[in-house]
């Protein structure tokens, strides 16, 4: 018989519960300031719910009635430096947060409500309803609640969405020398996402001083959590990536609180992530003022067990004990906070004219302004209004010919070398002299702890680069090795780091650069190899850029890294090892943001184009004789290309060609000459035509994969069919 050993985890995994002997210790000031957080974040609740019921509310009003505890046990003993994000059901946890910056020093049970009290209530149900004085302008309404002053770094509709975020503010308030930690909250749900196992696996790795806060209220909309996984008690998931974890009953304040100091101490200390998880309960259902009983899926006698385990009414209970307050008195806070909630709601709604006798409306002058919609998509690009600019036909410095990877690396060392804020990581980044094409060659001997090889979990990194990026004390560089690696990671990508300037407002800087390489040619198969510029162009945010030389590909990277926008810089593995004059020692100039190159001119067609099929479609030009001009794009987004240059282009020719090598689906081409036949329909004597790949995704077979994508010998086909045209016409 085989001999067996019961193995054991390598960190504590323990259930915190409370005696009278601590709540008998406890500080009558904290204890003063967690009954009064209670009441307001109830109050506020319900009136968030009564206007709601008046369909005042747009959109979800998901309630943290009797969840409220978690929040405010947690909460109550961090900075305001220290940072905090949510999900979708997150009021409670933003309000504890902005009630704790506003009242640090605790609150006075006989003043509650003081003027930066009011502020918050009413600034935070403003947002929730959509206004212009809300904490994100209303863009955010009740799932986008974010106000960086109070460490309240964004709650996130999408299910685990926002704790790879949370890393990368942990991170940076590491790396830059503090000791302030991020707490990230989110519910059973999340437990069995890979985003947050991923982002447990990297913050236990790298020993961030990040809390994974479990908000287990046993449901997801309907389905208990024992239906999803074999383990509820979800603090287990914990012990596979060798974190202490700490289970606690959610209702008790006091619990959740001591749980937290213990983690606190610990992630303080430098030694790492920490999980807890807080048994609570959501009184209502999902969405709405109605308990789940009226649903089907609870019981009413299940629900009455819950109710009488009320945080609120155990902190009063419990202080009463003690001797700290009375019935008055707790009737007294109660009033306060309804009251604040009474003055906010004036101050936001008046009697409807229009309506039934009671009814009322939002005050119409508190509507943000429907020219807000699109403003803050994007910077304003005024960070490098005084930038040096410099374009290879005019450069009088020294150059020598380099090849194009050589650029990739010189340009990121020498902006390492002069900024430290710029920070690399990706799939290793680290390790064979430069990575897997020799893109970060040099770095990290130069540079260790700043080029920082990660784990293969794309949304892990990618959402951690997205935190870093949000704190501003960092500007990561995230590499994907392929695009097609982005839809692993397509919600931190695409939802979270495209969307969160936008979203929580408009001012955000998010100064990240992305990475990655088209490799079509290559023989990597479907999954390897597309090209990544006919999604990002339809994402919002997102900034794109790509180099078809050594000379724009220093110039394009350094303002990639100077702009406050998350930035796609797209490579191609045929130019790797291309040449192309590079000066010999400058690589301190921008390529003039939002500028094509005219690489040809010529007056019968219009070529637009990009990487490596500038030079296709040059050796294509010139196979055919047609007198083509030839324009390198460079700057691919919407809100950055330059329609100047091709419309000079386009009048001029009146016909245009653009030529990319990838697939048909997700062809760059396809919005771009929708906008072009918009913007230049009177000039142009017919369709625009494009040159794209097949409609399937490359093969491993080269036969198969040269017949998916587009090269020379397409372009030339294109260039003849348009000049055979062009006789017809005459």
């Amino acid at each position: 018989m085989p001999r067996e050993k019961r193995l054991q985890p390598g960190s504590s995994w323990v259930e915190l519960t409370t005696t009278a002997s601590d709540w008998k210790a406890a500080d009558p000031g904290l204890l003063a300031t967690m009954l009064g957080q209670l009441h307001l974040i109830r109050a506020f609740e319900e009136t968030v719910l009564e206007l709601a019921g008046e369909g005042l509310v747009h959109g979800p009003a998901h309630s943290s009635i009797g969840q409220e505890g978690g929040a405010v046990g947690s909460i109550v003993g961090l900075r305001s430096s220290d940072g905090v994000n949510g999900s979708h059901r997150g009021h409670h946890q933003f309000l504890a947060k902005a009630l704790t910056h506003v009242a640090p020093d605790g609150l006075r049970l006989g003043a509650l409500v003081t003027p930066e009290v009011q502020t918050v209530l009413q600034r935070t149900l403003a947002e929730i309803l959509g206004l212009a004085q809300g904490y994100c302008r209303g863009r955010g309404g009740s799932m986008h609640l974010q106000w960086f002053e109070a460490g309240a770094l964004g709650t996130n509709a999408i299910v685990g969405g926002g704790v790879p975020l949370g890393a990368g503010n942990a991170w940076a308030q590491r790396h830059a020398g503090t000791t302030d930690l991020t707490v990230s909250y989110f519910g059973d749900g999340a437990t069995n996402i890979g985003s947050v196992l991923e982002t447990l696996n990297l913050a236990a790795a790298w020993k961030l001083p990040f809390c994974f806060f479990i908000e287990n209220n046993l449901y997801a909309v309907s389905t208990r959590v024992e239906e999803v996984t074999a383990e509820p008690r979800l603090s287990a998931r914990a012990l596979g990536f060798n974190i202490p974890a700490w289970r606690v009953d959610g209702m008790d304040p006091l619990a959740v609180h001591l749980a937290m100091q213990k983690a606190v101490e610990r992630m303080r200390a430098g030694e790492g992530p920490t999980v807890i998880e807080a048994e609570v309960y959501r009184f209502f259902h999902q969405n709405g003022a109605y308990p789940g009983s009226a649903f089907g899926y609870r019981s009413k006698d299940e629900e009455a067990a819950w109710r009488d385990r009320d945080p609120v009414t155990r902190v009063g209970r419990e202080m009463k004990a003690l001797g700290l307050i009375d019935d008055d008195g707790i009737a007294a806070v109660r009033r306060q906070a309804q009251h604040a909630m009474a003055s906010a709601v004036a101050e936001l709604l008046n009697a409807d004219p229009d309506g039934k006798p009671g009814t009322r409306r939002i005050r119409p002058e508190l509507w943000p302004d429907p020219g807000f919609s699109d403003v803050g998509v994007r910077g304003d690009l005024s960070e490098i209004a005084e930038a040096r600019t410099a374009e290879e036909a005019d450069f009088t410095g020294p150059m020598s010919p380099r090849k194009f990877i050589d650029a990739v690396a010189a340009v990121m060392d020498r902006r390492m070398g002069s900024d430290d804020r710029v920070i690399v990581l990706g799939e290793d980044v680290h390790r064979l002299k430069g990575g897997t094409n020799g893109a970060t060659k040099g770095l990290s001997e130069k540079y260790p702890d700043r080029v920082l090889g990660t784990p293969i979990s794309e949304n892990a990194f990618a959402g951690l680069g997205g935190g870093m990026a949000l704190d501003g004390r960092f500007r990561p560089v995230v590499e994907f090795m392929y695009p097609d690696f982005l839809w692993v990671a397509a919600d931190q990508v695409f939802n979270q780091i495209g969307k969160a300037r936008h979203m929580f407002g408009g001012e955000n800087p998010v100064p990240l650069v992305l990475r990655t390489k088209v490799a079509m040619g290559s023989g990597y198969g479907s999954q390897h190899l597309m090209d990544p510029a006919g999604i990002f162009s339809t994402a919002p945010g997102w900034r794109i850029v790509a180099a078809s030389t050594p000379f724009d590909y220093v110039g394009l990277m350094n303002a990639a890294l100077a702009i406050d926008d998350p930035v796609l810089v797209i490579e191609h593995v045929d130019l790797y090892a291309s040449t192309g004059l590079m000066p010999d020692d400058d690589l301190d100039y921008q390529i003039p943001f939002g500028t094509a190159a005219v690489r040809r001119t010529g007056n019968e067609v219009t070529v637009l184009s990009y990487l490596s099929m500038v030079g296709h479609s040059a050796e294509a030009i010139e196979a055919t004789g047609v007198d083509a001009e030839l324009i390198d794009l460079r700057f691919l987004d919407r809100a950055s290309i330059d329609w100047d240059t091709i419309g000079t282009s386009v009048k001029k020719t009146n016909c245009v060609l653009i030529v990319e090598q990838g697939a048909l689906g997700t062809s760059y081409g396809g919005w771009l000459s929708d906008e072009i036949q918009r913007r230049f329909f009177d000039y142009l004597d017919q369709p625009v035509q494009r040159v794209t790949g097949g409609e399937a995704s490359p093969s491993i077979s080269k036969v198969l994969e040269r017949a998916a994508i587009a090269k020379t010998e397409e372009v030339v086909t294109a260039l003849e069919t348009l000049r055979a045209a062009f006789g017809e016409g005459n």
